[in-house]
């Protein structure tokens, strides 16, 4: 008899002693291999319905850990149908199993919309919307970020887990005072808010955005940084999303919350202002006059790279808006920091960012237009519109921001170097603000001859009939016919020539 017990105590010994060992084995990528070649996920298989808890736990552990590491295991996981069984044994098992399945079933959904497609078609979703009702933390929070690796795909998924009844739930997780629950929480609702303003409306209808706004003045970075994103996420979708934000008082602290020392703190409050003002100029006057966009121009002052470019883009629609918004950017020194950014960065992503926000400003009014030439600003654009080596978008964005700059510039010394060096098709545009200008400027015509303008003018080939040609001819008819003459190519040879063929009377 006891000869047969020894044998049953050492088969439970050696299963948990294996499932041990994969689940250290899986921590270490080097290892994954190796166990994958193994066939390691069909021989876990069997032992997440162990009749030991601790054998099933644990098998649900190494499981969680290798689907962790890549898409083809989590595949392996699907295709091995433990899934099903997972979910069934989720209801009914204990808070350390279920917090163990809660794990298996997030490093599957993690990978793509399909594999969080399985989960939801296994009945995953709501079993862990009622994984959210236990009463252990643990549980909850594992529940929790399963169902945000699922929301975070697509709207499709993330309606299977509004639809589930998570919201609500979720939202009494913000309530609790344990701040990884809170924390979780609210990365979440940010998931499930982000697809679309129906979504969106679903978190806010629940009284979300007063809770979230509460917690800004949290002293915990990780759920500070969740916070902002949620706020951004409900804030991007419509004017009445982001009129409900500002109400609920989110700014003063979010502006101040720019001199956090934490990065992402940072790039979540630019990009809650970014979501708030594209909408309306009415929104926009609201951030700037809480001090935001003084903020935020010191904050792209302090940082480099992707962390820059809400920053950048929230200039963009401030200034796109109305002229006395875009004044309002120039007056904050917001040019000379753009112009710092488009030097410093080399993602053309970023560059064609601050290029659209730049010609955002200067498009208005030859005021917006000589602040922007002023920072000799032209000629980077213009290099960066030729630049071989630059994106498709770069090009297109630096392209667009010249001219429509261009068009309103009528800071004549700033618009010379462009004479020299730029192609017909913005060369045009170029000659053209000098046609304007010349005629009722008397002092300008001067400096344009004493400069070289005059004469690179009569260098330009222009076809005969053409805009460029008109131009050419507008500003001529601003000189006197001897100095235009002077100026135009050939004429001291033939002045030469006339010395050569001239025959002195007497």
């Amino acid at each position: 008899m006891r000869q047969i017990i020894q044998v049953f105590e050492q088969y439970q010994k050696s299963r948990m002693h294996f499932v041990q060992t994969i689940a250290d084995l899986a921590v270490r990528p080097q290892n994954i291999e190796v166990l994958q070649n193994a066939g390691v996920v069909s021989l876990l298989r069997p032992l997440i319905l162990d009749v030991v808890p601790g054998v099933q736990q644990t098998a649900a552990l190494a499981l969680g850990r290798l689907a962790d590491h890549s898409d083809e295991l989590a595949e392996a996981v699907v295709k091995g149908e433990i899934l099903p069984q997972l979910i069934h044994s989720l209801v009914s098992h204990n808070r350390f199993y279920k917090k163990a399945a809660a794990f298996v079933l997030r490093t599957v959904s993690k990978h793509s919309p399909k594999l969080a497609q399985a989960v939801v078609d296994s009945g995953g979703v709501g079993a862990l919307v009622l994984c959210l009702e236990e009463f252990d933390n643990e549980v909850k929070e594992a529940a929790a970020w399963a169902l945000c690796c699922i929301a975070k795909h697509s709207e499709g998924l993330s309606q299977a887990v509004v639809d589930a009844g998570a919201v609500p739930l979720l939202l009494l997780m913000l309530k609790d005072p344990e701040i990884s629950l809170k924390r979780i929480a609210a990365s979440t609702l940010s998931d499930i808010c982000k697809h679309t303003p129906e979504m969106a409306q679903t978190v806010v209808d629940t009284g979300a955005v007063a809770y979230l706004a509460q917690m800004i003045l949290s002293p915990d970075v990780k759920l500070k940084r969740q916070v902002f994103s949620a706020l951004s996420q409900i804030s991007k979708h419509s004017v009445s999303l982001a009129e409900m934000v500002i109400e609920a008082e989110v700014f003063p602290a979010a502006v101040a919350s720019l001199r956090d020392p934490d990065d992402l703190i940072k790039k979540n409050v630019t990009t809650l202002m970014r979501e708030v003002v594209k909408h309306t100029p009415e929104l926009s006057q609201v951030i700037v006059n809480f001090g935001g966009l003084a903020a935020a121009i010191d904050h792209l002052g302090n940082c480099r790279g992707s962390l820059r470019l809400p920053g950048i883009m929230m200039l963009g629609y401030v200034a796109a808006h109305t002229e006395s918004l875009a004044m309002a950017v120039i007056l904050s020194k917001g040019v000379p920091q753009l112009a710092a950014c488009l030097s410093e960065e080399t993602e053309h992503h970023i560059e064609a960012a601050t290029v659209w926000a730049i010609g955002q400003i200067g498009h208005h009014t030859p005021e917006h237009a000589k602040a922007v030439a002023s920072a000799n600003l032209l000629p980077r654009l213009l290099d960066l519109y030729m630049d071989a080596n630059s994106s498709v978008d770069l090009q297109t964005k630096s392209k667009k921001a010249l001219k429509s700059i261009l068009h309103k510039c009528t800071y004549l010394p700033a618009l010379e170097p462009l004479l020299y060096n730029a192609p017909c098709n913005i060369l045009k545009h170029v000659v053209c603000q000098f046609s304007k200008v010349l005629p009722h400027d008397s002092k300008a015509r001067r400096l344009f001859v004493t400069s070289g303008g005059l004469k690179k003018v009569q260098e330009i080939e222009a076809e005969p009939g053409s805009a460029l040609q008109e131009h050419i001819n507008s500003i001529n008819s601003c000189f006197p016919e001897e100095i235009v003459r002077y100026y135009s190519p050939g004429y001291s040879e033939a002045l030469l020539a006339r010395l050569e063929n001239f025959q002195p009377s007497g």
